[in-house]
């Protein structure tokens, strides 16, 4: 008899997007249609990570990796795969070196140096399902505790395993947990703080859709542990599906006993609500998460005193992210001892990053700590497009800062990339190339910044505005010499002054481009110009010899600035140009680039 079909469909945000629940209906007709319901299971799962190839469809037991699946590729693949058993060739992930096409799973580079531990279930389990959370020894964790373990030898484990804070911080969570406990208080709280705001990061909202049961079985774990009986996850709104499938987990975990009253037949009692965000990037502070939960506007508070002795309502309160909660339940399967092994003598376990920017395989890694920037970049992210060169890559959001070429090699840590002027943060990670230009760069964080300020410390709230205004103009050739002092100066006393981390690491974008990059900064202060091309009053467009004459160019043009006939070579009016870059989108040879303003443009 021939092994079942196992199929699995990425169910994140991004696939679903694309259409994967109209792909999974699709599937359940042609199967219905070939009479092989019987002999094809059909899975919705969570992320697989290679957001960039998505939407993704993976076969088992062969492994059989389908990539930018489309409703009308369904068909195809139920008859000549399911039916014929010849995989469809052309939905398959090709090799970025050769073009070759890569059969299965298991050949996918992306994957070779991953270890997937907070990220265990995602794409593997339907995660609207308990009952497959707990035939991957879900919820075992928590029953083992509550019948074998003390509260102080649950956080002597964690703190033996010496797992640290991966929302940023990198505070150890053993004695975070130690800390609550110590509270004394008839009332005690745990949040899980899932207000994920960094530009480009989605690693929390993946977890939550591709494995929810496992921040729940944390959740109760660490209310064991710190003595809570009440648990909430803070989510902002914008993660619908992050939400409703929270709802269904815990549903779920309440129907099974899982949560509720006297868990295990034990003395323990847990419940978990879920609060709402309305998307304040500030509210990722746990003081102002607190705040936004107790109905007040959002905003951070003085510590201490710290969370664990007045928190929520007062009371002692436990926060810590969904990744780091995500990575509790196994480290109860496995033992301390095992996690410790992963990673660094400081930084033990893994790290999951959000892989964007100027990279071929965009999406979700996770990998273990000490593993080289290089390595991530190149090795597992497949390199920079259209064969640009490297520039820097951005760690830890509007926290963090930029890391170039030379530190390439560094292996990442909380400790290393503290040095290099970044940080961990939540785990963004935004890759940069030639093209990109690092003012501009920093202005972006910094228009973010202002932006998310919730306004309460005249530090944040003045001094990184002043710090933008004089960024917007550098940008438009208005700015001098001594702006660049005058950044330096503001960015460090906002580091000093400020109230919480958001305003505390604000300048540090700018900061790491003018520690690195300053060339470039006085290219745009002394010689009026942008070498990236990028800021548009620093830069003119002009017309090479590889000019075909196709008037594209010219049609695409909104104020008429491009003159020229049929197959001969055009010309730009730089008097008439606004710099929109229609021109060199509309070219179909790339005969269009850019040029510094302070240079001639002449053929």
């Amino acid at each position: 008899m021939l092994e079942r079909i196992q199929v699995l469909i990425c169910g994140g945000t991004g696939c679903l997007s694309s259409n994967a629940n109209e792909i999974k209906k699709t599937f359940e007709e042609h199967l219905e249609l070939l009479n092989m319901k019987d002999e094809v299971g059909l899975v919705l799962t969570g992320c697989f990570g290679l957001c960039e190839k998505g939407p993704v469809v993976v076969v088992y037991p062969d492994e059989t990796f389908y990539t930018h699946v489309a409703v009308k590729d369904v068909k195809e693949i139920c008859e000549e795969h399911f039916l014929k058993g010849r995989p469809v060739e052309r939905l398959m992930v090709k090799n970025p070196i050769d073009k070759t096409k890569i059969k299965n799973m298991g050949q996918l580079k992306f994957y070779a140096k991953q270890k997937r531990v907070a990220l265990r279930n995602c794409g593997n389990i339907n995660p609207m399902m308990i009952e497959e959370y707990i035939a991957k020894d879900g919820y075992l964790a928590l029953g083992t505790i509550l019948r074998e373990k003390t509260p102080q030898e649950v956080i002597d484990e964690v703190i033996e395993s010496g797992l640290r804070g991966r929302g940023g911080g990198g505070f150890s969570t053993g004695k975070k947990w130690q800390f609550a406990k110590n509270s004394v208080s008839e009332q005690k709280y745990v949040i899980c703080n899932a207000d994920e705001g960094d530009p480009g990061a989605f690693m929390d909202r993946a977890v939550l859709e591709g494995d929810p049961h496992s921040v729940l079985e944390a959740m109760a774990i660490c209310g064991y542990a710190i003595g809570a009986n009440q648990g909430y996850i803070y989510v902002r709104a914008e993660y619908p599906v992050a939400v409703e499938r929270l709802g269904i987990a815990i549903a779920q975990a309440k129907e099974f006993g899982l949560l509720g009253k006297n868990l295990f037949e034990s003395d323990f009692s847990f419940e978990i609500d879920i609060r709402l965000g309305a998307g304040a990037f500030v509210c990722g502070e746990e003081t102002a998460l607190i705040a936004s939960i107790e109905g007040y506007r959002g905003m951070p508070r003085l510590k201490p005193p710290f969370p664990a002795v007045r928190g929520l309502w007062g009371k002692p309160t436990n926060v810590n992210n969904v990744e780091t909660l995500a990575n509790i339940p196994v480290i109860f399967l496995k033992g301390a001892k095992w996690f410790k092994s992963i990673g660094t003598e400081k930084s033990s376990g893994t790290k999951v990053f959000a892989l964007g920017g100027k990279i071929n395989n965009t999406g979700l890694v996770e990998v273990p700590m000490g593993t080289t920037i290089r390595e991530i970049v190149f090795d597992i992210g497949g390199g920079i497009p259209n064969k640009r060169k490297f520039k820097a890559i951005q760690t830890g959001g509007p926290s963090g800062g930029c890391i170039t070429e030379e530190f390439l090699d560094t292996p990442i840590d909380f400790e290393n990339l503290t040095a290099l002027g970044s940080m961990m943060g939540s785990g963004g990670m935004i890759v940069m190339d030639e093209d990109n230009c690092m003012v501009d760069v920093a202005r972006f964080y910094l228009d973010f910044t202002v932006d998310e300020s919730c306004g309460k410390c005249t530090p944040c709230r003045e001094g990184t505005k002043q710090m933008r205004d004089i960024l917007n103009r550098i940008c438009e050739g208005l700015g001098t010499m001594k702006d660049l002092d005058e950044l330096e100066k503001l960015a460090h006393m906002i580091q000093e002054t400020s109230l919480c981390g958001l305003g505390q690491t604000a300048p540090n974008p700018v900061l790491s481009t003018l520690k690195h990059f300053r060339d470039e900064y006085i290219a745009h202060v002394v010689d009026k110009a942008c070498p990236a091309g990028v800021c548009r009053e620093l830069t003119n467009f002009y017309i090479d010899d590889h000019c075909i004459g196709c008037t594209k160019c010219a049609k695409n043009c909104p104020v008429n600035a491009i003159s020229g006939w049929p197959k001969e070579i055009h010309t730009i009016g730089l008097d008439i140009c606004i710099r929109c870059g229609a021109c060199v989108k509309a070219c179909p040879v790339n005969a269009i680039s850019t040029r510094p303003t302070h240079q001639e443009v002449t053929r």
